[in-house]
């Protein structure tokens, strides 16, 4: 909130300053008015720069993480920050069910995450790098190159977010996500090139990717990153690539009680064959909303999907599809409807010294598999983020008869595909952050 009302302030000063350079352009002639214009188009742009940075933090605000103040170096052009995050788990799960399940006697107390942010902003360039680091794997989440042109638009080239859904982390704001994310459709970091732009009032972004971020260190083969993947584990399945997506959003305009932002989002992509089975292709289509009255805020989004593989891979069936992250690879439905709602609501707290904000919510969503036989998996999520200074709190209970860090015998297998057990697991979840 803070970092946002300096930015706020920066871009007032400079609107200030390019009106009162305009006028003063007005007033003289010869070479001082050319060198008057030509700082009043520096200052335009800085502006620029400066209100697409607001709007990119408005938009990662909440949800998975708060952005860090960092340091600034070479004259603010840089910003150095990171995070550490510590996280504490109780679940239905046995003590063999590993840290990632949270076992039941006594639960799990672990550092979290250990990260590293650059954010490089001068004039219409910008970019961001982001690093992480866990307990036996890292890998790279964000990073790309950018530019600002004059008429709003940016582009992004690097491993940027897929443009997919209502926001960055689709219909959620707890710890856990929407099952949307262990699909590969949401928060999702590809390597390719991005454009939106603002026209009237629709928010627009295409984008092209080569393929996945890739894998970086850890144990397995493919699965070391950030974002869900259809991953190449056995080394002769299928790798990502030649992605297309596109993305509309519209602002419905007036001085309504609810403002309202509905839109679209559809992706299609090919799936290459790295064994004997024919090449595949995968692709997403999904309608979303997000209503905000006073405090609260209503994220509802309704997707179908389908990867269309060959039963000759290593699976052996065209029902499912492997995908990893974290380190982990499990095995995913190869269609399916996803629908998925929550609501939260945002309270500041300005007679808590110690607190800033908190954001209670509740969400729920279900992967509605379309193969004979599998059960769905649903996940229910109750919880809050707390806000303070360079701290940022989540606390969450958790429902789920599907999910793979949500209780359960074994880590990371079938849930999100057959999910033949079909039961449901609970899992309460506190991580701490701090932002620096």
């Amino acid at each position: 909130m803070k970092k946002h009302l300096l930015a706020l302030s920066i871009g007032g000063a400079l609107a200030t300053a390019s009106m009162s350079s305009m006028a003063a352009a007005n007033n003289v002639g010869g070479g001082d008015a050319e060198a008057l214009k030509a700082q009043l188009k520096q200052l335009e742009q800085e502006l620029a720069a400066t209100e697409a940075k607001l709007a990119e933090a408005e938009a990662d605000s909440g949800g998975e993480e708060a952005e860090p103040e960092g340091i600034t170096l070479f004259d603010d052009t840089l910003k150095v920050g990171g995070a550490i995050r510590a996280n504490y788990a109780i679940s239905d799960s046995p003590e063999t069910g590993g840290a990632s399940q949270a076992p039941e006697d006594g639960g799990n107390f672990s550092l979290d995450t250990f990260r590293i942010n650059l954010d490089y902003a001068n004039g219409p360039w910008l970019g961001k790098v982001e690093y992480r680091w866990y307990d036996g794997y890292n890998f790279l989440h964000t990073g790309w190159v950018g530019y600002n042109f004059e008429d709003a638009g940016q582009l992004q080239a690097g491993v940027n977010r897929v443009p997919f859904g209502p926001g960055p982390y689709g219909v959620s704001q707890s710890w856990f996500f929407d099952q949307h994310y262990y699909l590969g459709l949401s928060d999702d970091m590809d390597l390719g090139v991005k454009y939106s732009t603002e026209m009237g009032d629709w928010n627009w972004d295409v984008a092209y990717y080569i393929g996945s971020e890739g894998t970086y260190t850890g144990n397995t083969k493919d699965s070391s990153r950030y974002s869900y993947d259809v991953v190449n584990e056995s080394g002769d399945g299928y790798e990502e690539r030649n992605q297309f997506n596109v993305r509309g959003v519209y602002s419905v305009p007036g001085d309504v009680a609810i403002a309202t932002d509905v839109g679209f989002s559809a992706q299609y992509g090919e799936l290459e064959s790295k064994g004997v089975q024919d090449d595949g292709d995968h692709y997403a289509g999904s309608v979303h909303m997000i209503n905000k009255w006073d405090n609260f805020t209503l994220a509802s989004q309704l997707t179908y999907f389908r990867f269309d593989v060959d039963s000759a891979q290593p699976l052996g069936t065209a029902d499912k599809v492997q995908m990893g992250a974290y380190d982990f690879p499990n095995t995913v439905a190869s269609e399916g409807w996803v629908p998925a709602v929550s609501l939260s609501y945002n309270q500041s707290t300005p007679g808590i010294e110690w607190l800033d904000y908190v954001i209670p919510y509740v969400e729920y969503s279900s992967i509605m598999k379309e193969a004979s036989g599998f059960n769905d998996s649903e996940l229910l999520t109750v919880g809050a983020a707390w806000g303070s200074g360079g701290w940022y709190i989540y606390t969450d209970l958790a429902f789920s008869n599907g999910n793979e860090f949500v209780g359960g015998d074994t880590a990371f297998g079938d849930r999100l595909g057959a999910n033949p057990d079909d039961d449901w697991l609970t899992r309460f979840n506190i991580n701490f952050g701090y932002y620096f």
